[in-house]
């Protein structure tokens, strides 16, 4: 008889005590090792040494697989709506994580399905400069037999669409092979739990870090929390309708204004969603729909998936000089600044293009950094080279819009459409140019914020990416200047708040806060109606920046420091992640559709989130008004 959930890995590293970035947070303390240390001892904390030297653009930038869709007769325990709870003789824990049944399921059954096997990334070239790298954990494409389907980082892609008058929902069903016993570098936590960043998901699907309906934050796998552990699997659900498919007078598939393209998953682990993001547990999942087909030749005709349509997901990372592995200090808690970007898993990789039209969908997989990209002719760094930035957070502008550089805050995603052929034609602003480096030029030396100026352009060791610029090829996307509207993908109309609330992000007592208290797995702070609009205001203190992030809900920046946000603005979009600077007062607005339960909010500065900086609110049909929660 077939098994459905492998043995997890065993670890043949020596058993040594595994560093925490901190305890459980309860009853509204938080047992950090930073909570604990004094100003003076915090400032004696020696900063990451400097990586070893990599000589940029030598390896070529991998475009990860996607997922293949599986038959449901691959199951040997079929997926139900309620969780498969029974025990697991191999395990002696119930075969399936989940703790609470897939919400409104019936009105939509899962049509395709995946599978995902989470597991140690065999020793991986980064870079042919620095060793094998061993301390990444990632997902393979399914196969049960980990040493033939190998797991990696990023993770794979996973596509799905929308589709009007048509059931298109999936399951994902998530293994965790994980290796048992202490870590790979010493950080790292292999109970996981996987969130679809920014997608519409009740909270059984959700990924979120913990609920009190549900076990909290237990560590015994039989009083299950919102994570899974080594031997268990974990179906997700994904009903593929845009919000409001179960509002009255929308309609059974939803608000086509609420259309998601470019959204991510990553793990969530409360207090280590840091190390496991960075350890690779990070991919993209695209949706494509009636209108952004992935075909250049039908709907909004966006140059074609997946020749030309290439996701790029990036972090900075740290080598340590000693051992020439990836490192993460666990104990700052402010910020990890790393000195080397890696880009699709690679060092500063290069990529090889065409004179034509590419859509890049970029994701700034955080865990701290600022970015402002440009692009960039290092053979003439004078030109100042125009691109079209098409989506903002996985929602498509009303229209292209021109720009030369955007900001990227932890988790921000941003789609452009480069046009190779036109920028580098005769009398263009990159006229002749072979090669073109996509650059991060914003300066940041300190992880409470980014500074507000540039670095110079054409400065190698801030490139993420070079563009090689190969022969002409046949190009029939659109023209993004010809592109007047993306209707009916158009940005709702704002509705009167009927509650307004305050949020102020912060520190307090050596823990990261929001209205001065941090996270408890316990409480949650405050409960929204369905479909009634709040707004919501952000500040934050003490000379940091944060990246706000709400499940669940997504909302519309209204006002920036007292300023309307209106066309043309990078900004005047739905968004998920709301960037913070120093002395920022921001007004957002949400309305909660479809779903009821309970979902966080946080910095997705995950070192912040980790050490606090989140908080739980609930969603049902009372809701309160609490103006400070």
């Amino acid at each position: 008889m077939k098994r459905d959930v492998p043995a997890p890995q065993k670890n043949t590293e020596p058993s040594v005590p595994q560093p925490t970035r901190r305890g459980a947070l309860k009853a509204g303390l938080a047992a950090a090792p930073m909570a604990t240390l004094s100003a003076r001892a915090r400032a004696q904390i020696t900063p990451l040494r400097p990586s070893p030297p990599t000589t940029p653009f030598v390896v070529p930038m991998p475009v990860m697989p996607e997922l293949p869709a599986r038959p449901l007769t691959i199951f040997a325990r079929a997926p139900t709506a309620a969780p498969n709870r029974a025990i697991n003789p191999a395990t002696r824990i119930p075969f399936e994580g989940r703790g609470d049944a897939h919400q409104l399921r019936e009105l939509a059954p899962p049509q395709t399905f995946f599978v995902q096997r989470f597991g140690a990334v065999p020793g991986v070239s980064i870079h042919p400069n620095l060793p094998l790298q061993v301390n990444f954990w990632g997902s393979n494409l399914g196969g049960a037999n980990l040493s033939i389907d190998k797991p990696m980082t990023p993770m794979p892609t996973i596509v799905s669409r929308y589709q009007a008058g048509a059931n298109t929902a999936i399951l994902v069903r998530r293994f965790n092979n994980l290796p048992t016993g202490a870590p790979s570098g010493g950080f790292g936590k292999n109970s996981i739990t996987t969130h679809l960043h920014n997608f519409h998901s009740a909270p059984d699907s959700d990924g979120g870090p913990c609920d009190p309906s549900y076990g909290q934050i237990s560590e015994n796998p039989l009083l299950q929390g919102r994570f899974f552990f080594p031997g268990q699997y974990f179906d997700y659900y994904y009903n593929m309708k845009r919000a409001g498919f179960n509002t009255p007078g929308v309609g059974p598939d939803g608000d086509v204004r609420e259309s998601l393209g470019t959204l991510w998953y990553h793990d969530h682990r409360e207090a280590h969603t840091a190390e496991n993001v960075y350890k690779g547990l990070a991919g993209f999942h695209l949706i494509f729909n009636e209108y952004d087909t992935g075909n250049e030749n039908t709907g909004f005709r966006l140059p074609s998936y997946p020749t030309y349509d290439i996701p790029v997901i990036f972090t900075d990372l740290a080598i340590d000089p000693l051992t020439g592995q990836a490192t993460l200090d666990l104990n700052e808690d402010g910020g990890h600044l790393g000195d080397k970007y890696m880009v699709n898993g690679k060092v500063q990789p290069f990529y090889n293009v065409r004179r034509c039209r590419y859509r890049f969908r970029l994701l700034n997989m955080g865990p701290a950094r600022h970015y402002q990209i440009f692009l960039v002719n290092p053979d003439n760094p004078a030109q100042l080279i125009p691109y079209w930035r098409i989506s903002n957070d996985g929602n498509l502008y009303e229209k292209p819009l021109n720009v030369t550089s955007m900001k990227l805050a932890a988790a921000e995603r941003a789609d452009v459409i480069i046009d190779f052929a036109r920028l580098t034609a005769p009398g263009g602003p990159a006229a002749g140019a072979r090669r073109l480096w996509l650059e991060n030029r914003l300066v940041q030396t300190d992880p409470r914020r980014p500074e507000t100026t540039l670095n110079p352009p054409a400065t190698a060791a801030n490139a993420l990416i070079e563009f090689r610029i190969g022969a002409i090829a046949a190009d029939g996307s659109a023209d993004p200047a010809t592109i007047t509207s993306f209707a009916p993908i158009t940005l709702p109309p704002l509705r009167a708040p009927q509650v307004v609330r305050t949020f102020k992000w912060g520190r307090s007592n050596g823990v990261w806060t929001c209205n001065g208290k941090p996270i408890d797995c316990n409480e949650i702070r405050f409960t929204m109606k369905r479909a009634r609009a709040e707004r919501w205001i952000y500040e934050t203190s003490g000379g940091w920046a944060h990246a706000v992030h709400n499940h669940f809900v997504e909302g519309r920046i209204v006002k920036r420091n007292g300023v309307a946000v209106g066309p043309g603005s990078q900004e005047y979009v739905r968004k998920d992640v709301v960037a913070l600077y120093p002395g920022d007062v921001v007004e957002y607005e949400v309305t909660p559709l479809d779903y009821v339960g309970v979902y966080p909010m946080h910095c997705h500065n995950v070192l912040h989130e980790d050490s606090g900086m989140m908080l739980l609110f609930r969603v049902d049909d009372v809701g309160d008004r609490k103006s400070n929660p």
